[in-house]
């Protein structure tokens, strides 16, 4: 594969294929087609991890991983086959720091509070008191796409939106001035 291959393309352009098969030649040959393709992934799976296994037998292989987890097709490749040496936790916490500074001035606050048994993610997002550009809506989907891709083999992100309630403005009493008080 190519530099800057793009996996989704090639998931992509895989499924078409395998539909226009499954079209022109039937359903048999498109179920064959399917598990050949099915078999392949298992095998290079099979290989990759290996690859892994070899890499965090050396001394170097912390570091190694953590470069190869850093680009993004060869971090596909291990999410595919859950070889991914981050735990979900630091994914989505990594996915949130990066997302973040992209949602502007004051997007609120998120706090990752696990993924449940069904494997959902749970977040919850505070929206600051600050009235910023960002819309609660866009701030969240932003969240969920970016935390659904740091973290592909969960079932789903819930993000709990918290607004807080509006502050009461502050009520000033002071003596009035001099010159007011003079005139009664």
């Amino acid at each position: 594969m190519a530099a800057g291959h793009d996996a989704q393309k090639a998931g992509e352009r895989v499924e078409a294929l395998l539909a226009e098969l499954g079209s022109q030649a039937g359903p048999q040959v498109a179920a064959t087609a399917e598990e050949l393709v099915s078999c392949l992934v298992e095998l290079y799976g099979a290989g990759l991890a290996e690859i892994v296994k070899i890499i965090g037998e050396d001394a170097s292989g912390p570091a190694l991983m953590a470069r190869l987890a850093g680009d993004p097709l060869v971090e596909s490749l291990l999410l595919l086959h859950d070889l991914h040496p981050l735990p979900v936790a630091d994914r989505v916490q990594r996915a949130i720091e990066a997302v973040m500074p992209q949602l502007g001035a004051h997007p609120g606050q998120v706090t990752f509070d696990g993924v449940d048994d069904q494997g959902v993610i749970h977040m919850r997002l505070e929206r600051g008191g600050h009235g910023c550009g960002s819309s609660s809506g866009a701030v969240q989907a932003a969240i969920e796409e970016a935390v659904a891709a740091a973290a592909p083999e969960t079932a789903g992100v819930d993000v709990e939106v918290v607004t807080p309630e509006p502050e009461l403005p502050m009520l000033q009493i002071t003596r009035r001035p001099t010159a007011a008080r003079g005139t009664r």
